[in-house]
């Protein structure tokens, strides 16, 4: 019986390991990002419409987390948000400011005359 008990908690303390491991290497990789986006103040590469969506991704999976234990997914899951939270901030703060993007884009959808095609709200034209 005590060997089934260590083994159970052999394998639980592997899985936390784990899990805090790859929440720590997930993090470290959008380091670069951020830095480069915060340096640079260019951010005419990124999606407004991905931004967007992982923003409403993470809003959703919080209903998940908060459901569960506090554990890595905990660490994980508030990086990944707070990095989507900033990322969206940057966006409209640099890119709002510079004349492009987010305000031509809201000044078609306002109209009301020309609806966007799709293409151009998922990311996928060549005027995002």
């Amino acid at each position: 019986m005590d060997s089934d008990l260590e083994g159970i908690v052999e394998r639980q303390s592997i899985e936390i390991v784990a899990g805090f491991g790859s929440s720590l290497i997930f993090i470290m990789s959008n380091l670069p990002m951020v830095a480069k986006a915060v340096r640079t103040r260019d951010l005419r590469s990124y999606s407004l419409s991905q931004i967007l969506l992982a923003n409403t991704g993470n809003l959703l999976y919080w209903l998940y987390v908060l459901g569960l234990p506090f554990g890595p997914i905990w660490l994980l899951h508030g990086f990944n948000t707070a990095v989507a939270l900033l990322m969206l901030a940057l966006y409209l703060l640099f890119e709002t400011r510079h004349g492009t993007a987010v305000s031509q884009r809201l000044s078609r959808w306002q109209s009301g005359v020309h609806l966007p095609k799709l293409s151009f709200v998922l990311g996928l034209s060549k005027e995002n």
